[in-house]
């Protein structure tokens, strides 16, 4: 079953990028009345509030005809942060060596939380290496919840 937020993206992906962004990520939280919808966008000359007004514009239009989301839900667009989140293979690729902190979908060793460097990456078993302090971990894409980098300062 494919989760909301890949229809979603197959719906708005072609026309952010027809605007000349890349649409780095989707998350939707879902609480009645109060969800929210964030879309995170990026680009080369780096992202504005007229820009995040431009895409929800456009967004928001396709999502008055295609109506994705059958519950009232607030929509959000926002560049993706020092801390960005890590939403695909080739999110992990590019910052391959980078320290990251992500959770689980269900624990493995009956832990849910990582924090590491991203090791390696491989696309065959759609996996990472996760070097924690403890030693290194293999790591499923597909049962990670949620993945940011660390910004360090």
């Amino acid at each position: 079953m494919a989760r909301i937020t890949d229809k979603i993206e197959t719906l708005i992906q072609p026309v952010i990028e027809d605007m000349g962004y890349e649409l780095v990520g989707i998350e939707y939280v879902a609480s009645g009345k109060h969800s929210i919808l964030r879309v995170y966008i990026d680009s080369d000359k780096g992202i504005g509030l007229s820009d995040c007004e431009a895409v929800s514009h456009q967004c928001s239009s396709i999502f008055d005809v295609e109506d994705p989301i059958a519950t009232q839900y607030n929509l959000e667009v926002s560049s993706p942060g020092v801390e960005r989140g890590l939403f695909h293979i080739r999110h992990y690729q590019q910052f391959l060596g980078h320290d990251i902190k992500l959770r689980l979908l269900r624990p493995m060793n009956g832990q849910r939380k990582f924090n590491g460097a991203i090791g390696s990456v491989s696309e065959t078993n759609n996996s990472i290496e996760l070097m924690t302090e403890l030693g290194s971990v293999n790591l499923d894409i597909g049962l990670i919840e949620k993945a940011n980098l660390v910004a360090h300062f």
